[in-house]
């Protein structure tokens, strides 16, 4: 993908969100905390993950 397609891509997907939010604030909220959650879920097992390797 060249640099152009990604720039109109982002630029797409950040419209969307501003959209999102606007329309419905709520649900973007929800939204936005359930990607942290999955986020800081994935962090946490990649970590117990490399503690049981180690052996900690």
């Amino acid at each position: 993908m060249g640099p152009k397609v990604k720039k109109i891509i982002l630029i797409f997907v950040l419209a969307f969100f501003v959209y999102a939010v606007f329309t419905s604030p709520d649900k973007a909220a929800d939204i936005v905390r359930n990607i942290w959650g999955v986020l800081v879920d994935g962090f946490d097992a990649i970590l117990r993950f490399f503690n049981s390797l180690l052996n900690r």
